[in-house]
């Protein structure tokens, strides 16, 4: 959606604006085409798509966004479309998860009075909500507008890295109030402490503690208001939860102000993982002055500069309104979480001050490796030295890599050790990450005895009978290509035991395999496959698999896809069960997980486990094959509707599979960077890679019907395999598609496989 912001600036003006005035430093130097018009932040907030609606700046600790009365799977998110209610608009929201929680330090501007609940959710009867319509609502990336209709009062938001702006349009009113809710938060999230005190007829601060999906959250926050109080009032609105002794205080704030007709007033409130403190210098840091516009102007232009990252031409408007609004939703998240004095919160719980790098958060691994972060070793290689960093602090303040990482906690959520693929293809890539230092952390994860761990180690699989947990075949698979990152680096770096132990372990996967029924099937103690079995069948988080079922787990080798072929018993009993794939039809059952989703036969794009499947055809010699069900995918399951993805956002990585295969190819394999070609959707894209350098990719003929790739040229010379490196994309230059209506014999030869 295209809106005009700063006094009805145009983009341009606006881009102008920031560059000059606003101190942008490098990312002030901003693009002439306005790619944030191309941006519907509408796009995945239908359906179960769960997408972060609201302000915010690309990688931010804010991200500053209405939050719903409604609670469940679908508002993950705190806002889904199909709602028309708004409790607050809270400093913290997630962005495509499974799992709720977050939606911190939530303000609420009101006109009467407001009652304090306990409880997860406001009474419709306190007050503290209010109906909207989606024709009030105006967005552009860093900025939100909507109208309170209980109220008859404007909203307007925008964002930076470590702080929200308010700016709030009040109607005549002597009981105009803005409420701070430190109470109320999103899905699983409960407070367990809150804290709010005046410091002047201007200022407030306070911290929320709470518990949820993460066990141990801690944020504080200052707030500074353009206009005297003219009375504050706080209330305790949580009682102590039974069986313990920890009770909030002062959970809610009242700030109360005499307005006139279409009188603003303004609030920027810091935030900190750290202290009150820190949230007044972040504060005074990032946002200085009351100038709402020229903070949105900044925003607009840091998603502008970040946007332009990749510069697609060709296809339809559809298409660049579902690829730039994937671009933004790459970009969410991971957050920052390090104060600009350089002290954040460990994984411990402890405070750290290091400036030597900056540290994240929100890592949903286990989604993310696939594609979100190999995107980011090309488009952000500027990030990956803090990543990598904030991957090895973590490790030594917890005894593990992060599995999924959140605010600071482990939530061990999802299964395998997806974190060691992340660090593996960092290194494998070229990154200066310590290898050694590296290489333990890996080795250690690897090493536990927890989620099945120790069973792996004594057994070599892990049986179905002995793990109380379940999902033995998906967590059997994805500590097997773990294991085969985690070996990779082991023989980069020299350490020939280390790669020979892991390199075994990471054909565990075989173990699984029932080459009678041709899939991966849980397998007892004793050896013996679980009976009955149904390959259709998924229970969720009580079988084999997690979120999904054997049709869609038998190929989730992609480190190696020869040794999976080699189980078949021949390169065309494995065709012959590929294909079946995409055409067999089934029931799932009762008691299967919703984020099956996205079916093509049996092939669910909606759910991460299957994300890599239509790239293997290039492994046995029919890479022709991926071209018709990647356009398929991208042109039918994505679209630029609220229900325009077939699954969870999931931070990034549903997005992320839009960007890589719209731009061509894929990568596989967990780590090392071999990018599998599939079919352009873009006639033209150019890719800025870092260090002033440009990656071309010409689609020539390109259309709707011309798909599949007939030749390659790289550089201007003839290229015959089916993927490309990565030093080949980073280094730039030029790769040229000539596309036509049928299949080819391109990268068919045994040498040009992957």
């Amino acid at each position: 959606m295209f809106r005009n912001l700063c006094k009805n600036l145009s983009p341009a003006a606006v881009f102008a604006l920031a560059a000059v005035s606003c101190g942008g430093g490098a990312e002030a130097a901003q693009p002439q085409i306005d790619y944030t018009q191309y941006v519907d932040q509408y796009i995945g907030t239908g359906d179960h798509g769960h997408v972060f609606m609201g302000a915010n700046v690309p990688f931010g600790l804010v991200q500053l966004g209405p939050s719903q009365i409604t609670q469940g799977w679908d508002w993950c998110s705190g806002y889904h479309f199909s709602d028309s209610t708004i409790v607050g608009f809270g400093h913290m929201h997630l962005s495509g998860t499974g799992i709720g929680d977050l939606g911190d330090i939530s303000f609420m501007p009101v006109i009467g009075d407001v009652k304090t609940t306990t409880g997860q959710l406001p009474d419709p009867e306190s007050g503290l909500y209010s109906f909207f319509s989606h024709e009030s609502e105006d967005f552009r990336p860093g900025y939100y507008k909507v109208h309170l209709d209980r109220y008859g009062i404007d909203v307007e938001l925008t964002a930076t890295k470590r702080a929200g702006f308010h700016k709030y349009t009040f109607p005549a009113s002597s009981e105009a109030k803005v409420v701070i809710d430190l109470s109320h938060g999103i899905g699983w999230d409960e407070p367990t402490e809150g804290y709010i005190v005046q410091e002047s007829d201007t200022r407030v601060s306070g911290y929320r503690y709470s518990t949820g999906w993460a066990k141990d959250q801690k944020i504080y926050f200052t707030a500074e208001f353009s206009k005297p109080m003219k009375n504050f009032t706080v209330s305790d609105g949580l009682a102590a939860k039974p069986g313990t002794s920890l009770t909030a205080r002062n959970t809610y704030g009242q700030a109360l102000f005499d307005t006139e007709e279409d009188e603003q007033i303004y609030i920027r409130v810091g935030l900190s993982p750290v202290s009150i403190d820190n949230a007044k210098a972040n504060l005074a840091a990032e946002i200085a002055e009351w100038d709402f516009d020229r903070v949105a102007g900044d925003a607009l232009a840091a998603w502008n500069h970040q946007l332009s990252k990749i510069k697609v031409e060709g296809a339809s408007e559809v298409d660049k309104r579902v690829f730039y609004t994937a671009m933004y939703h790459s970009m969410i998240a991971p957050s920052i979480f390090h104060d600009l004095n350089g002290q954040y919160s460990g994984s411990d719980a402890k405070i750290y001050e290091d400036d030597s790098f900056v540290n994240y958060t929100t890592f949903s691994l286990w989604d993310t490796y696939r594609a979100a972060q190999p995107l980011m070793t090309i488009i952000h290689p500027e990030l990956i030295h803090d990543i990598s960093r904030t991957f090895l602090h973590i490790f030594e303040q917890q005894g593990k890599l992060p599995v999924w990482h959140l605010v600071g906690n482990e939530t061990d959520c999802m299964v395998g050790n997806p974190g060691i693929p992340v660090l593996a293809d960092m290194i494998l890539k070229g990154f200066d990450i310590p290898v050694d230092r590296a290489l333990e952390a890996m080795t250690t994860s690897a090493l536990l005895d927890e989620r099945g761990l120790g069973l792996l180690k004594q057994y070599g699989y892990i049986p179905f009978d002995l793990d109380p947990d379940h999902e033995t075949v998906a967590k059997g698979l994805e500590y097997a290509l773990a294991d085969w990152s985690l070996a990779q680096v082991a023989l980069k770096a020299g350490d020939d035991d280390t790669y020979e132990y892991f390199n075994e372990r990471s054909k565990s996967y075989r173990h699984y395999f029932d080459k009678n029924t041709g899939f991966m099937r849980g397998v007892s103690s004793t050896g013996q496959f679980r009976e009955p079995f149904n390959p259709f069948h998924s229970s969720h988080r009580i079988d084999d698999y997690t979120e999904g079922n054997a049709w869609q787990y038998t190929w989730l080798v992609p480190h190696d896809v020869p040794g999976l072929v080699e189980l078949f018993g021949s390169e065309e009993k494995f065709v012959e069960k590929l294909d079946s794939l995409f055409v067999v039809q089934g029931d799932l059952g009762a008691e299967a997980s919703p984020d099956i989703s996205g079916l093509i036969g049996q092939y669910a794009h909606g759910n991460e486990p299957s994300h890599q499947v239509l790239y293997m055809y290039a492994y046995v010699g029919q890479p022709w094959k991926t071209a018709p069900l990647v356009r398929k995918v991208l042109t039918e399951l994505y679209h630029d509707q609220p229900a325009g993805l077939s699954g969870n956002e999931d931070v990034g990585q549903m997005s992320s599979w839009y960007i890589l295969s719209s731009l061509g190819f894929y990568q596989v394999e967990p780590a090392g960077g071999r990018y599998i070609f599939g079919s352009p959707l873009f006639d033209r894209a150019q890719i800025n890679v870092g260090n002033g350098k440009v990656f071309e990719i010409i689609a020539h003929d390109n259309s709707a019907q011309n798909i599949y790739i007939q030749s390659i040229k790289l550089d201007g010379k003839d290229y015959t395999k089916s993927y490309i490196d990565y030093p080949d994309i980073v280094r730039g230059g030029k790769l040229e598609f000539q596309m036509g209506p049928a299949p080819s014999q391109f990268g068919t030869a045994l040498q040009d496989r992957p």
